[in-house]
């Protein structure tokens, strides 16, 4: 593995600017702004109250009150289980809790809590708004009281595709379209090294020391501890996903396949093991949960395989287009698709999976990733192609934030330290965001 050092690199970082309304709000109204209270209220002639309430009588119990106790979610937070599982495990009440606990779902679809922006300032993205305060679009990369953006990390000349962080590495390594992988110091945030690999990543993983990185026709291995630098032969086309399970490495495969090999830890190489067929189309999604594997594909399907036998077991058809993302909460499985859905799947007693819970997005998801918050709550973090990424709590799916991109966020990994990154996927140039949950909940300001 050839690794060109980059001598220099400067950091930029964004300010974001919460824009606050000026003119006088309709005090008729009997719904307290939201972002007045978070003061950073943007619209112009805003139709609710920026003043609180009056407070109910002694004995009463408001409508907000009763709310908030009800959707409360008592547990342990989320706890990735060890480098082998992209899986995470929550201590979860029973299934039909998925979503119940979120004002307005209607017929198992839910809507969103909490009104967001609907567009970020376009002039903003590119510094030159002369609105200023006043502008009546978003000039923040986020909305969300429980995270802050540390600093962007600019290099890669296409969308970035995926994330790695080896165990004993001190750094973060991105792939890119741009047909490269960049290393990034985790103390500095400089690049300190470009590997160019002459094919578009399509995704990247790490397991232990080792980084996998898919490319069209091949996948590049690296143990970052003994600098072993391996290149696994065998896919037809990109490889759009990989997931490590059962000390197999699974690779999705652009002619609609999965490959499998296995670890030979003595010669220090890998030995193909298995070719799975059955699906139509692409396979770009995999997860590895319960001795399953599962895999999403352009055939709108999800096909769960036993990971002992590499058999396929039950074949999946709720979706209505692309499956993209694939994440395991302990019994449940997540799927989202290009249909707009974000699906909660249980097993039923014969132990197939079925549908418990349906999320409506009302765009197409792209991705999804699971971590915990600061106070060890469990959040699903959802990336749509409209160039948004939600969060979620679970498992009510209240909306707590969302973070705002230039282009669509197809890579999404939780850091140490309480730091996560999110990438572009698309567009000229790739951009990568650090960011960090905050220990406390940020105050709200008193009205003026």
């Amino acid at each position: 593995m050839d690794i060109e050092p980059v001598k220099r690199y400067g950091n930029k970082r964004v300010n974001h600017r919460r824009g606050s309304s000026q003119a006088a709000p309709d005090r008729t109204s009997n719904k307290v702004c939201y972002h007045w209270r978070a003061g950073r209220c943007s619209r112009f002639r805003c139709p609710y109250r920026h003043s609180e309430l009056p407070q109910p009588p002694d004995g009463a119990i408001s409508n907000r009150s009763a709310f908030n106790e009800n959707r409360g979610f008592h547990s342990q937070g989320l706890v990735w289980r060890n480098s082998k599982s992209y899986n995470a495990s929550i201590n979860q009440g029973p299934s039909s809790r998925w979503g119940k606990d979120h004002p307005g779902e209607v017929s198992g679809i839910s809507k969103p809590l909490l009104k967001f922006h609907d567009k970020i300032c376009n002039h903003f993205i590119a510094g030159t708004c002369s609105y200023g305060e006043n502008c009546r679009f978003l000039h923040s990369w986020f909305v969300s009281d429980s995270i802050s953006l540390l600093t962007p990390l600019t290099g890669h000349q296409k969308g970035v595709s995926g994330f790695a962080l080896p165990a004993g590495s001190d750094k973060l390594y991105t792939g890119s379209k741009d047909e490269s992988v960049r290393l990034w110091d985790c103390e500095t945030g400089q690049c300190a090294g470009l590997i160019n690999l002459g094919g578009e990543v399509g995704c990247m993983i790490d397991e232990g020391p080792w980084i996998f990185v898919g490319i069209p026709n091949s996948i590049k291995a690296w143990n970052t501890q003994s600098a072993t630098d391996l290149s696994l032969s065998g896919p037809t086309g990109q490889v759009y996903a990989m997931a490590v399970g059962n000390e197999l490495l699974f690779a999705g495969i652009q002619d609609g396949s999965i490959l499998a090999w296995k670890f030979i830890c003595v010669e220090n190489r890998f030995e193909p093991a298995a070719s799975l067929i059955g699906h139509q189309l692409a396979v770009v999604s995999l997860v590895v949960g319960a001795m399953r594997l599962y895999s999403g594909s352009m055939d709108h399907t999800i096909k769960v395989w036993d990971i002992c036998t590499l058999q396929c077991i039950q074949t999946l058809t709720d979706h209505t287009s692309v499956v993209m993302s694939l994440l395991c909460w302990n019994q449940f499985l997540l799927s989202c698709s290009l249909d707009s859905t974000v699906k909660v799947w249980v097993a039923t007693e014969s132990g197939n999976l079925e549908v418990t819970y349906t999320h409506n997005e009302g765009q197409g998801v792209l991705a999804l990733r699971g971590m915990h918050d600061a106070q060890n709550k469990p959040v699903l973090f959802s990336s749509c192609n409209d160039d948004t990424v939600r969060l979620y709590d679970l498992p009510s799916f209240s909306e707590r934030g969302r973070i705002y991109s230039k282009q669509e966020v197809r890579a999404i990994q939780a850091g140490p330290g309480g730091l996560f990154f999110t990438g572009d996927e698309t567009g000229e140039i790739g951009e990568i965001k650090v960011w960090k949950w905050l220990n406390e909940v940020q105050a709200v300001p008193p009205s003026a």
